[in-house]
């Protein structure tokens, strides 16, 4: 799996998207956005991701009674948050700038994450 030809990929759909990292089988592949520094350093990224990982385990106790979760998002002072499963504990966490539209930009990630077959 090419890992970082996803996050580009990713990237590329919005200059509003500022990081994309995908986190799979404990490990993280992230590219951000050039020319912008990161808000967290990669250790406090992997620790939010493997926190994350957490909270879409507890997510999948419901999905008889409401559905197959298929991202979450999250607002904060300073990005947007999204993360999407893929596999069987990964994710792939998107931040954005606030000024993006974020439904828009999610809606295209999500066509995209199929043809990479994660």
């Amino acid at each position: 799996m090419n890992y970082e030809k996803i996050c580009q990929v990713i990237l590329d759909v919005d200059k509003s998207i500022r990081y994309v990292g995908v986190y799979d089988y404990g490990e993280l592949y992230d590219k951000t956005r050039k020319g912008l520094k990161s808000y967290l350093t990669k250790e406090e990224t992997e620790t939010s991701l493997s926190q994350a990982v957490y909270r879409w385990s507890t997510r999948k106790k419901t999905t008889e009674k409401i559905g197959k979760p298929v991202y979450a998002m999250a607002k904060y002072e300073k990005i947007y948050r999204i993360t999407i499963p893929i596999g069987g504990a990964g994710l792939i966490l998107i931040s954005t700038e606030l000024d993006a539209n974020i439904n828009e930009i999610t809606d295209k990630i999500l066509e995209i994450i199929p043809k990479f077959g994660v």
